[in-house]
């Protein structure tokens, strides 16, 4: 039994909290472990939605997004070298595990929001919900300034460029050709933000000495030679998604509000790194 037990706690050492403590990335085990969370959690957040009697639209996934600013900035002050965290608070700032704080803070201030707008506070819960994240963002980026400086100034220029200017160009392709998936505005945002993290692992990786942590990005890039592979990396598995997601679910409301989560899902998950690794660069941290 003991050894069972010790073969068990190596394992939990070796393949989730060590990566924590050291902030080393992701392997193959916790990769599909949190992939699988991940899937859990969104059916979670759907019913907790129907809860809150929010629908989800994109006015909402407006609202959400400042939050992914807060969390990503929030991130990258636990990165920082000027040490403003530590043990055991600072394992909270580590991913996954601020994904859970993070969560849980944007659900406190939309139901506040929400309480303020059945109060009369406030009108519309969407601007409070996201002004609630934008002053949360302008904090952690004042903390930021505070105890590191403007390194690579341009970094978040070419990052916001590349990505803005690549999504411009698969419209104008995608327009030519007459798709209704590929011209609608929420999936461009959703390949623009996957886009951006492709520009800045790419500058990361091939211009300023910084390494991968995903599985699989790390395996291509190391293939490759180069992180440019992450461009047609991104695009070939998003376009399928948005395609499939687009063309494979039902027509009732329930099932659409389902597909915009997922789609809001999808779009943190690229503007989350994209943000939290241009704000690095461009600090030097």
């Amino acid at each position: 039994m003991s050894f069972s037990i010790d073969n068990i706690s190596q394992f939990i050492n070796t393949y989730y909290l060590d990566p924590i403590r050291g902030d080393e990335g992701y392997n193959t085990v916790n990769t599909v472990t949190w992939a699988i969370i991940l899937g859990i959690c969104i059916f979670g957040v759907f019913r907790l939605l129907e809860k809150l009697e929010v629908k989800i639209t994109p006015r909402f996934i407006a609202s959400v997004l400042p939050f992914v600013l807060a969390g990503s900035s929030l991130r990258v002050i636990e990165d920082s070298p000027a040490g403003i965290f530590h043990p055991p608070f600072s394992y909270l700032l580590i991913t996954p595990n601020i994904y859970f704080m993070v969560f849980a803070i944007t659900v406190g201030c939309l139901w506040i929001s929400i309480r303020m707008q059945k109060a009369g506070l406030v009108k519309d819960f969407h601007l409070t919900f996201a002004g609630f994240g934008l002053a949360l963002f302008f904090i952690n980026l004042a903390v930021l300034l505070h105890f590191d400086t403007i390194v690579y100034p341009y970094v978040p220029v070419f990052v916001i460029v590349a990505g803005i200017g690549l999504t411009f160009i698969f419209y104008l392709i995608a327009r030519h050709f007459k798709s209704s998936i590929f011209t609608n505005p929420l999936n461009l945002s959703i390949l623009m933000a996957h886009l951006m993290d492709a520009s800045s692992t790419y500058i990361g990786i091939d211009h300023l000495g910084y390494f991968e942590k995903h599985v699989v990005p790390t395996y291509l890039i190391n293939l490759t030679g180069t992180a440019l592979v992450m461009y047609p990396l991104k695009l070939i598995i998003f376009v399928g998604v948005l395609y499939v997601l687009d063309t494979q679910f039902e027509d009732d409301e329930r099932s659409l509000n389902l597909k915009v989560l997922i789609k809001m899902v999808i779009l943190i998950l690229g503007l989350s790194p994209a943000t939290r690794n241009t704000i690095r660069m461009m600090m030097g941290i």
